[in-house]
């Protein structure tokens, strides 16, 4: 019988509070993909201390083929993966700024997407599929409701990873935190689970 192939899973995570339940998320992730026998490389962007801010220098260096080399290693990371799982908190509406800077830097085109002789999009990414973990301080019926939560998919899911040719297997936002019980935050781990059950077999 034929060996099961192994998956290459790398978790995207970013969050600065080693207690936050976005800590409980990664660790919960991690120990699944180590469960499954699958691969796994994980880039804590606070820790590695990734620098944000998108220069002129960037655009340049990517202009003439000259990927900055803390740019190259995480491209690399991703061009590694099967998997993508991105946990990051939810705050004002949007990813963390140091989140939005990696996909500024590191989603460049000529590597993530382009565009051919006819002006039409190529997803580079394409084969690849993503996890989005997402925890918010306001109840998700509060963000369901006005509209917030379908507007954040569309901005994330649609206009970076689906733009990047990426299929996005689930993006689950996980509310109320603030003001969340242990058994409620038990369970919002344990949904991981089922998420991850299916992808890492």
């Amino acid at each position: 019988m034929e060996a099961k192939k192994q998956l290459k899973h790398l978790i995207i995570y970013c969050n600065p509070n080693p207690k936050s339940l976005s800590a409980a998320y990664k660790e919960a992730v991690m120990e699944l993909t180590e469960m499954s026998g699958n691969a796994m490389n994980v880039r804590d962007l606070y820790n590695i201390g990734f620098h944000p801010v998108l220069e002129q220098s960037d655009f340049d260096a990517v202009k003439h083929g000259q990927i900055p080399e803390e740019v190259k290693v995480e491209q690399d990371y991703i061009q590694w993966a099967d998997l993508l799982t991105f946990i990051y908190p939810i705050w004002w509406t949007g990813m963390p700024a140091l989140m939005k800077g990696y996909i500024d830097r590191v989603f460049t085109k000529g590597f993530a997407y382009n565009m051919d002789e006819e002006g039409q999009l190529q997803g580079l990414l394409a084969g690849k599929k993503v996890v989005i973990l997402n925890n918010m301080g306001f109840p998700y019926d509060y963000y369901d409701k006005i509209g917030m939560l379908q507007s954040m998919k569309q901005t994330s899911d649609q206009g970076i990873f689906e733009f990047c040719g990426i299929e996005v297997a689930e993006h689950r936002f996980f509310g109320h935190l603030d003001g969340s019980s242990k058994s409620e935050r038990e369970a919002h781990v344990n949904v991981l689970k089922l998420i991850y059950d299916k992808l890492l077999s």
